[in-house]
């Protein structure tokens, strides 16, 4: 039986973080399914189609990987997607919390989906969306923070917006 993963999130905008735990999922699992959340409660810099495509981008060369995004219950979309596996990153202790809450709820919804957490390199212990965001709205540089795709439309966004560099 295939081993299907989701690893989901907004990916506002998909960080080298990102790409490590990708990667680290595929030596797990026989496919990843990397899934965009339409989350209305946040403010995004990018749309779900632009997300996906700088993921589409930086995933590129990796096999057993593909995109899609969904804006209904993440256990319901791992079902849908015959998968039984969500994928987390954590990067702190801080994020230990959250993560922990969201997948005792998920198990309560839904007891055939398991949550795995893992952790990035710790090159990538400090970066998250929301940093380099910031970064970027002030001018500074995301480079080697994440793919060339998003630095690209980083700056392209933050010069449309008046901010950042110009």
């Amino acid at each position: 039986m295939k081993r299907i993963a989701v690893y989901p999130g907004t990916f506002d905008p998909f960080t080298n973080g990102h790409i490590d735990i990708v990667e680290r999922g595929l030596r797990i699992f026989d496919e990843l399914i990397v899934a965009v959340a339409a989350n209305p409660h946040k403010s995004q810099l990018f749309t779900v189609e632009e997300r996906k495509e700088i993921i589409r981008d930086a995933i590129k060369d990796m096999r057993n990987v593909r995109v899609d995004s969904f804006d209904d219950l993440l256990v319901d979309y791992v079902r849908n997607q015959k998968a039984n596996v969500v994928i987390r990153g954590l990067r702190a202790v801080s994020d230990f919390e959250y993560e922990f809450q969201m997948a005792l709820m998920n198990r309560k919804i839904c007891e055939e989906v398991e949550t795995v957490f893992m952790m990035p390199n710790q090159a990538y212990s400090y970066l998250s969306s929301r940093i380099v965001k910031e970064i970027a709205l002030l001018g500074g540089s995301v480079s080697g923070l994440v793919p060339p795709l998003a630095e690209k439309m980083l700056r392209e966004r933050c010069q449309a917006l008046g901010k950042g560099a110009k």
